[in-house]
C-alpha cells in the first residue's frame, strides 16, 4: 500500500498548520480543539518549517512551567523534519516512524506539503490490506 492510498482514505483532507510566531498556547488550543497530536508549522500553509507535537509542549511544561505557553511555536518546534512522498510504501513509512520515534509524518510533493499521516493512519491501512489478503487466500483455498 502506498502513502497516496492512505491519504485518500483519510476522513479529512489537507493539513492544519500554525505560523512559527504564534504562541504555544494557540498551538495547544488547536491541538485540543481538533483532537490531534501534532500540528505542522508553516507561514504559508504549504511550506514545511517545522512540526510541533503535544509531547513537545508537555516536555517543555515539565521543564519550565506554564511560562513556555507564551513562547513562539518556533522555539519548541522540531525543525529537522523527516518527510515522505505519495509513492512511499506503508512499510517504509512505518519503519521511518519506528526508527525516528515519531508518530506523524508530513507528505510532500517537491517543496509543497500535501498531507500529514499518523502512525494510526498507516496501521489502519495496513490492517485493512492484510484483511483483504487473508480473505483472498481463504477464497483461493476454498476454491471460490
Amino acid at each position: 500500500m502506498l502513502v497516496q492510498q492512505i491519504l485518500s482514505s483519510k476522513a479529512t483532507q489537507g493539513v492544519l498548520s500554525i505560523g512559527p510566531d504564534a504562541p504555544v498556547s494557540e498551538a495547544a488550543n488547536l491541538l485540543s480543539n481538533n483532537r490531534i497530536g501534532t500540528v505542522v508549522v508553516s507561514s504559508d500553509g504549504h511550506t514545511l518549517e517545522g512540526i510541533l507535537s503535544e509531547r513537545d509542549i508537555v516536555r517543555e511544561l515539565g521543564k519550565r512551567g506554564a511560562g513556555c505557553l507564551n513562547d513562539p511555536v518556533s522555539d519548541l518546534m522540531t525543525k529537522k523534519i523527516v518527510t515522505c512522498t505519495t509513492a512511499d510504501t506503508a512499510d517504509a513509512v512505518l519503519e521511518m516512524m519506528t526508527n525516528g520515534r515519531f508518530r506523524h509524518l508530513p507528505v510532500v510533493d517537491g517543496d509543497n506539503m500535501i498531507g500529514l499521516i499518523s502512525i494510526g493512519d498507516v496501521v489502519k491501512a495496513r490492517l485493512a490490506e492484510l484483511s483483504m489478503e487473508k480473505d483472498a487466500l481463504e477464497g483461493m483455498i476454498m476454491g471460490h
